[in-house]
């Protein structure tokens, strides 16, 4: 059951964007060989609900009612295992540089879309990677602007 939604930020390699690293690391075909930060990534099972591109494309890897393996050791409001009832959605994008204004919009359009969809979803019920695994992610990072989000939602949720 959907209760939260967990954003996420990533670039692979780490601050590069475009190319097909970001969807072999979620079908875990990651070469190792290709990068040296791909051997400390390759071998991880990890998985994310939905990724948004640079230019807002949407890459969905997970069904929105299935878990995906994208927070790991987590807790939220002292609940631990978020990956039980949370869905994951990935940016592409790096904690320093700003996130793109498609990215904001697509994301709004998501959150508002499975709100509507799972009662125990609400737009007070989103947290980024770092709240819920704090001192071992700091995603989607400094650039992410938070108030921006809230009030993309709130605008759209009126």
């Amino acid at each position: 059951m959907a209760e939260l939604i967990l954003v996420h930020g990533i670039s692979l390699p780490p601050g590069e964007y475009g190319g097909p690293w970001i969807d072999r690391l979620f079908t875990n075909s990651l070469p190792s060989h290709v990068h040296p930060y791909f051997a400390t990534v390759a071998n991880l099972k990890v998985s994310s609900h939905l990724l948004i591109r640079r230019d807002g494309e949407l890459v969905q890897y997970v069904p929105f009612h299935r878990r995906a393996w994208h927070a790991g050791a987590s807790s939220y409001l002292g609940r631990e295992r978020c990956n039980d009832y949370s869905i994951g959605i990935e940016l592409e994008g790096c904690d320093e540089a700003a996130y793109e204004p498609v990215q904001y919009a697509r994301l709004t359009d998501v959150i508002v879309a499975l709100c509507a969809v799972y009662p125990a979803l609400s737009c007070d019920r989103i947290a980024g990677h770092s709240d819920v695994s704090p001192g071992r992610k700091t995603d989607p990072g400094t650039a992410f602007d938070w108030p921006r989000l809230r009030a993309m939602i709130r605008s759209r949720a009126a």
